[in-house]
């Protein structure tokens, strides 16, 4: 099977999304858009989610670039972990 961009080592999925809230310790909120067509009538329709992932050293802030990969559930709803900081926010 070859390697999506979505794929990593050990089949772990990565996601890119911008920070969206730095507020709590240790953990930030990131936003995923996409972008892809109507099955039916081809309109690009857009759309967000947001995931809760684990920074262990406090290093992103609202508006970073960030890539995110899935791990074990770290709390209720952390089940990712930043893994780099691809952008900082201007």
């Amino acid at each position: 099977m070859a390697e999506t961009p979505q794929m990593s080592v050990a089949g772990r999925k990565t996601r890119q999304g911008v920070v969206v809230s730095d507020a709590r310790e240790k953990t930030i909120t990131v936003r995923i858009d996409t972008a892809r067509p109507h099955p039916i009538y081809k309109k690009t329709v857009r759309r967000s989610s947001k995931l809760h992932a684990h920074d262990e050293e406090n290093a992103a802030r609202a508006g970073d670039v960030v890539r995110v990969m899935e791990s074990r559930p770290l709390s209720k709803l952390k089940r990712w972990r930043l893994v780099e900081i691809i952008e900082r926010a201007k």
